[in-house]
């Protein structure tokens, strides 16, 4: 017999070695390349999925010559897991979800197989629970449990010749790590068994039209456990996010070939499984009863769609030499810059004031809408004087001391007017020709205006 041919991957790029190193030369890890044993070429079965149905493998189209028709979305029984998948469940797709365990993956994809169930034929495939323990939780949580199928199984290739007889619309596969195909030697969980279930999962879903929707474990950094090259095959991959002190649980896709990305849903834990979270500005804009100083809310974008959320900064002089510049939901080198454009151009020193920032509510904010809302809580916190309830800030700060425009501000003003805000503090290219009713909008072009607005 021919011997067996071995490679050496890192686990975090896909890098491939002739032999072992201690680290990856392409992306710089240290101790993340692992031996992975080669099968064979090509198998029977790997053959078998080769090419998509009906399509031949090999007839060249024109691009007006696709039928868009063929593909529509399968709706959920969640409208913020359709807003993140962009629109609903293509057919024929591979979804990756990840998350942290204890997220509640499994609990969401169990409520909404269980509601799909009823309308088409969905499949759930349990590798790492029993099927008591699936039917306990789901008793438990009161949903229909009578037309979902239900599969126990770890083999990639029993599970495929199973839901050729079944016929499914939907699968679900709990989880990717736990899969192996026989064909590669090595245990489950490995790089190339990761690999390769992925693949194949995802060639049977295409040639099958059958959406199929993986759980993927996530590594102590957060990121998703196995090869980068995992997240290439898919056509989708979102990260089911929360903390374990809150009920609450956000849902944000990374890669989506369907829809926009940077979407965001919000759920909550209850004793009845998770429950969408319609209106998540007013979860974030839980302020207190009495009014303080350096709290604003501001408007951030997320997806395709606003969110309201408060903002905090503490200002409070420092006992040590070297003061602590502390940012929570935000990134840290901001902050220094737009202390040093604040001293320059806000005639404000800071540099024996330590500053910290927190985004209420365990929001990431990722872009620079923000500038303006923190250099005037921080402002607010400095000179100890409250801002109006009733305010909303964002736009961008340059280095020169201008106030930018960022995009949708006319959008992000009817959201603010819509949760009772009465006034707005924004760059003027943001200001809209018509305003929404109730409101009164400034418009500023640097920062000394902005100061004098408050």
């Amino acid at each position: 017999m021919a011997k067996n041919k071995t490679a050496y991957v890192c686990n975090e790029c896909g890098q491939d070695f002739p032999r072992w190193q201690g680290q990856c030369s392409a992306c710089q890890e240290w101790n993340t390349i692992t031996e992975v044993r080669l099968g064979p070429a090509k198998s029977a079965r790997a053959a078998q999925f080769s090419g998509y149905a009906g399509q031949g493998g090999s007839e060249v189209q024109t691009l007006d010559q696709i039928d868009l028709n063929e593909l529509p979305r399968i709706t959920s029984a969640f409208s913020e897991l359709d807003r993140v998948l962009g629109g609903g469940i293509v057919p024929g797709s591979a979804i990756l979800i990840g998350g942290h365990p204890g997220a509640g993956k499994s609990t969401l994809l169990l409520q909404t197989l269980c509601l799909l169930a009823e309308q088409m034929p969905a499949l759930y495939v349990t590798g790492e629970e029993s099927l008591q323990q699936v039917a306990m939780r789901a008793n438990r949580l009161g949903l229909p449990t009578a037309k979902l199928r239900m599969l126990s199984e770890t083999s990639v290739e029993q599970i495929c010749d199973i839901a050729l007889k079944e016929k499914p619309k939907v699968i679900v596969i709990d989880s990717i790590q736990v899969m192996h195909m026989s064909d590669v030697q090595s245990s489950p969980g490995s790089v190339s068994q990761v690999r390769e279930s992925a693949s194949y999962l995802t060639r049977f879903a295409k040639q099958n039209g059958i959406a199929i929707i993986m759980v993927g474990h996530v590594t102590k950094d957060g990121s998703l456990a196995g090869p980068k090259v995992l997240e290439h095959c898919i056509d989708c991959s979102v990260m089911f996010e929360g903390d374990s002190d809150s009920r609450y649980r956000t849902l944000r896709s990374h890669k989506n070939r369907f829809g926009a990305i940077n979407e965001l849903g919000v759920f909550a834990m209850t004793e009845r499984g998770l429950k969408e979270v319609a209106n998540p500005s007013a979860i974030f804009l839980s302020r207190g009863d009495g009014a303080a100083s350096g709290s604003v809310v501001m408007v951030v974008w997320e997806g395709t769609r606003p969110l309201l959320v408060e903002l905090q900064v503490l200002v409070d002089n420092s006992a040590m030499s070297n003061p602590r510049r502390v940012a929570v939901g935000m990134d840290a080198n901001r902050l220094a810059m737009l202390l040093a454009v604040m001293h320059k151009h806000g005639g404000l020193l800071m540099s024996d004031q330590d500053v910290f920032v927190n985004v209420v509510g365990g929001v990431k904010v990722t872009e620079t809408s923000a500038d303006l809302s923190v250099l005037l809580a921080m402002v607010s916190s400095f000179r100890d004087e409250v801002l109006a309830s009733d305010l909303v800030v964002f736009g961008e700060v340059g280095l020169s001391g201008e106030i930018r425009p960022v995009p949708n501000g006319q959008e992000r003003l009817v959201e603010a007017a819509k949760h009772g805000f009465k006034r707005a503090i924004v760059p003027v290219a943001n200001v809209p020709k018509r305003m929404p009713e109730g409101m009164e909008v400034v418009g500023v072009t640097k920062l000394s205006q902005a100061l004098e607005a408050l």
